[in-house]
């Protein structure tokens, strides 16, 4: 089995048939290609790996990926969309993640270490140089299931139509 470049999938060299891997449960396919990174948390080695149907790296024993920027967006998007509801119970992160120090698995500089700026309360590390994002185990799914500010924006809006409206009592 090979992979290809930005492809998705195995392919077998002698058949042509295509191989895609089952997801685990945190939707990734791991396609078990070593990535030639390692994981800046455990040191295993990455492999290549998709998540709605981009292409990542994967550590398959912290469980971390390394996401490129221009399609983070784009998996979270699709991620979301199959998402029937938000069973998200909020966690707040603790205080002392943003001041680890994470180097680089591409270029081996320190990555900046931020709060994600959308939903979802999570630290992430961003190199800028790579454009790569590192999350930790369950990091993704949590920005998943939390609802985003749009979402809870109209839902204060519909609460306060609604008091004005005297449909609901104001507590």
């Amino acid at each position: 089995m090979r992979l290809e470049a930005d492809q998705d999938h195995l392919k077998c060299d002698y058949c042509g048939a295509m191989h895609f891997p089952d997801p685990n449960p945190d939707a990734v396919r791991d396609l078990g290609v070593d990535a030639e990174v390692n994981c800046p948390r455990c040191s295993s080695h990455l492999t290549h790996a998709v998540v709605s149907s981009e292409r990542i790296r994967y550590c398959g024993h912290c469980h971390g990926m390394l996401v490129n920027m221009g399609v983070f967006l784009a998996v979270i998007e699709e991620m979301r969309s199959r998402q029937s509801s938000s069973e998200y119970a909020g966690k707040q992160p603790e205080p002392d993640e943003v001041d680890r120090h994470t180097n680089c698995p591409v270029c081996g500089k320190e990555m900046d270490t931020h709060p994600y700026g959308g939903p979802g309360n999570v630290i992430i590390d961003t190199c800028e140089n790579c454009e790569l994002n590192w999350l930790d185990y369950g990091e993704l799914q949590r920005i998943i299931r939390a609802p985003d500010q749009k979402y809870v924006t109209l839902i204060d809006e519909d609460e306060r139509r609604k008091i004005a409206l005297g449909l609901v009592n104001e507590d």
